[in-house]
């Protein structure tokens, strides 16, 4: 499957909001106290597995504009 720079784009722009979301989730988060330790952990992983998963989405976005810029030229 070729994706387009919209197809792109669009990874990209996942990638970046779920990066600015989970940001803030982490400094919302940081600022609770009294929660038991699984609230503590649930939350943790979601927040590692959600960063891992822009990173990924921002790789592909970022691979698939390269090369439909190269396939223009």
């Amino acid at each position: 499957m070729k994706l387009e720079r919209k197809h792109a784009l669009v990874l990209i722009g996942i990638a970046v909001w779920n990066v600015v979301t989970y940001v803030t989730f982490i400094k919302n988060l940081a600022g609770t106290e009294g929660r038991p330790t699984g609230y503590y952990v649930a939350h943790t992983v979601l927040i590692v597995v959600n960063l891992l998963i822009a990173v990924l989405l921002g790789t592909w976005g970022y691979r698939a504009l390269k090369a439909a810029r190269n396939a223009t030229d």
